[in-house]
């Protein structure tokens, strides 16, 4: 299986340091949107779609207009997951499954662009996503235009088997999984990817910055007040965090975790998987 590193929509929040920890406080900030593309021998997978061909083109049936003036999506269609696999030489139908953390709009936007593949979810995320009546943050966070074609929905239950003392995780494919990181939303899982002898953790919106899975604990103030902002179960998602703190502590030879947003760890997995010369 080879595994692609991509970014599906750059946000360039003002704030800068307070952002991203680094530079001056009065840039803006990168934030992305740390896709997973998986090339397997019966078609491709996504894990999680990002921004998707319709967000950028007409924004604002899907992007809130406030969302849009906090986080400043460059709005770049070449950034699409969907164009992004077809540079890669494929067609949308080529995606038989997406896997998601969770349908928060800069993680399902792509849906629409891959009607034909199985779309991979907790049924707690699947449930209050979908539920009618939504208002308030739940109306912003979940656009019901975003799946308005009608996905092929495969809701999976959180119960299950154990997995680096994680329980509750379920088998999409031998080497894909879904590992329950509830807080962030009531349906928020981890994605695991068996590559080679290792694992891969996309921990989506578990954790927003790389320090905070560090001794440390370190956050930038404007990412800690984006988390606080959108949590859903605020001891749940911190117990999360150490139980990811404690499985880099123990098993980081093992398995190599990383969230959606973090445009360093971006780098860090773009880094390691370049062609050498």
């Amino acid at each position: 299986m080879k595994v692609h590193h991509l970014n599906c929509g750059t946000m360039r929040p003002f704030g800068g340091k307070l952002v991203t920890g680094e530079g001056s406080y009065f840039r803006a900030a990168e934030l992305v949107c740390h896709v997973l593309l998986l090339e397997t021998d019966d078609g491709l997978v996504l894990v999680d779609t990002g921004l998707g061909v319709d967000d950028v083109r007409t924004p604002a049936e899907t992007l809130a207009k406030h969302w849009r003036l906090l986080c400043r999506p460059a709005l770049d269609e070449s950034e699409t997951a969907l164009r992004q696999v077809e540079a890669l030489g494929f067609a949308a139908s080529d995606v038989r499954d997406v896997v998601l953390t969770h349908l928060d709009l800069d993680h399902g936007g792509g849906l629409r662009d891959f009607p034909q593949a199985r779309v991979h979810l907790s049924a707690e995320e699947l449930a209050v996503a979908t539920r009618p009546g939504k208002s308030g943050n739940d109306r912003v966070r979940y656009p019901d235009n975003q799946w308005r074609h009608g996905p092929r929905w495969v809701a999976h239950e959180t119960t299950g088997e154990s997995w680096f003392g994680f329980s509750g995780v379920r088998e999409v494919r031998p080497d894909v999984l879904l590992v329950p990181l509830f807080g962030h939303t009531h349906g928020h899982t981890g994605v695991a990817v068996r590559d080679g002898d290792r694992w891969l953790l996309h921990a989506g919106d578990s954790y927003f910055f790389h320090g905070e899975l560090a001794a440390s604990r370190h956050c930038p103030p404007g990412l800690t007040f984006m988390q606080d902002r959108m949590e859903v179960a605020r001891e749940l998602r911190l117990a999360n965090q150490e139980r990811l703190r404690e499985l880099v502590r123990d098993h980081g030879d093992e398995v190599d975790v990383f969230s959606a947003h973090d445009a360093a760890e971006l780098r860090r997995h773009r880094n390691s998987t370049a062609p050498r010369h």
